[in-house]
């Protein structure tokens, strides 16, 4: 048993929790801010790093501090019932709804489009990912060493050339910075925040956290606080390596656009700065790695949501769960990656709310004594204002009018609600229910939910 590890203990599990967060998913949407931002980069970063860092570091401290064995464990504080449809839509999220599919979109966009005649895009986009997810089938009904083994080769890999290409942009950036596209000429700190909800790591920090946890107690950490504490080291190397990362791409999506022009999403921008920096030879490089970097990504989501969903209903094989999503991922893969990104905001905006009540729970617990009707009355809270807040983005993702009914909910909503306008209206009232439930729990000395 120790009591503390050695630093470079802590260096080993922060950078094997930044290999599970960093997907090449998290390079395109801070490339495609930058571009869109422009003069108004530095606001917009800001905000991208409170949800894109943030929060997946207050997810992690928070199954840490918890005590929680797995999500859905912490989730059934609310309800059992609710905490299977919670933990399986976040599984759902995070796999083969947007984040699985996103995997062969991207590594197409940045890794073969350049490569292909604007007529056959779409004809490549099929036959890439007809072989992108039959590849991610076969791993993941037969999970081998090379997987492992190719994550660590590339986890130093990607980081190394991505390095390489910051500097460059910075010794040299290929342009100046622009005006601000429409949309971050006012409120880029708000836009920024929204975005950054992208990157879905804050909803997998609250997967990952168990991971690392169980990496910390293999290293013969024992005792709670010192989990914790090892936790919130390991979680601060994950989250810096991706904010350095974040800022750098954002930088370079900023200077491309007099030199490259202005592209709808992030995938792009980064294949033309490598041509522009290193040539053919470049772009291939980059290619390879980030096909192969999705590709490991893709594996370990089909992995996890088979797994997950074959312990829910143990009567369907985990190799039919396989099979089931690694189809549904090819399908909506060829939607392409802005139709993903399209659908994928209002579900975050619905889900996001309910996983940082969540968080917020799990470390005010103790205050008010582990009460159910706490955990409810919050989330039943979170959720009247997600479900608002998620049909509104889909209406506006879909450019339509809102229905009368509801846009009567987001005039009073707007109106009573601070912050709203600002995709925060969730917080003060989830804020004010804890406190008011909190101390009536106290004063009942209602009886609390089971803590491990």
């Amino acid at each position: 048993m120790k009591n503390k590890l050695s630093f470079s203990s802590y260096t080993v599990i922060g950078v094997m929790l930044f290999a599970l967060f960093f997907g090449a998913g998290n390079l395109i949407f801070p490339a495609q801010l930058g571009q869109n931002a422009g003069e108004n980069l530095w606001p917009a970063v800001i905000g991208f790093l409170v949800t894109g860092v943030g929060l997946p570091l207050f997810g992690l401290l928070a199954i840490g501090y918890s005590g929680s064995s797995n999500l859905q464990e912490l989730a059934s504080r609310i309800h059992p019932k609710y905490a299977v449809f919670f933990t399986a839509l976040l599984y759902l999220t995070i796999g083969p709804f947007f984040a699985t599919p996103r995997t062969g979109t991207v590594a197409y966009d940045i890794g073969i489009s350049p490569f292909v005649s604007e007529s056959y895009t779409q004809l490549g986009l099929i036959i890439f990912t007809i072989l992108f997810f039959g590849i991610t089938l076969w791993l993941s009904l037969n999970p081998a060493k090379i997987v492992d083994n190719v994550g660590k080769i590339l986890s130093p890999g990607i980081i190394i050339l991505l390095f390489v290409l910051l500097v460059m942009v910075l010794i040299n950036p290929m342009g100046s910075i622009e005006a601000p596209q429409a949309a971050y000429a006012n409120g880029a700190f708000v836009k920024g925040f929204i975005e950054g909800y992208n990157t879905m790591d804050a909803l997998a920090s609250l997967v990952f956290g168990i991971i690392v946890i169980n990496a910390i107690r293999g290293m013969g950490i024992t005792s709670k606080r010192e989990i914790l504490s090892a936790t919130i080291k390991t979680g601060i190397i994950a989250v810096s390596l991706l904010a350095i990362i974040y800022v750098g791409v954002a930088y370079l999506g900023a200077t491309s656009v007099e030199k490259i022009g202005l592209f709808e999403t992030g995938g792009p921008v980064l294949s033309e700065a490598s041509s522009y920096y290193f040539g053919t030879f470049g772009s291939i490089m980059l290619a390879v790695i980030i096909i192969l970097a999705c590709l490991t990504t893709s594996i370990g989501l089909i992995t996890a949501c088979g797994e997950y969903f074959h312990t829910l209903f143990p009567k369907v094989s985990y190799k039919s769960f396989v099979w089931f999503f690694s189809v549904f991922s090819f399908v909506i893969a060829n939607f392409g990656l802005a139709n993903i990104i399209t659908f994928s905001i209002p579900v975050l905006m619905f889900l996001y709310p309910l996983a940082v009540t969540l968080m917020l729970l799990a470390f005010l617990s103790p205050l008010f004594n582990h009460a159910r009707i706490v955990y409810i009355a919050a989330t039943v809270v979170a959720l009247l204002i997600s479900i608002i807040d998620g049909l509104k983005t889909l209406c506006d993702s879909l450019e339509i009018a809102y229905f009368k009914w509801l846009q009567n909910i987001i005039d009073f909503y707007s109106d009573v609600l601070p912050l709203y306008n600002q995709g925060l209206g969730w917080l003060l009232p989830v804020l004010i229910a804890v406190v008011i439930f909190g101390v009536a729990a106290r004063i009942q000395n209602l009886k609390p939910v089971e803590i491990n």
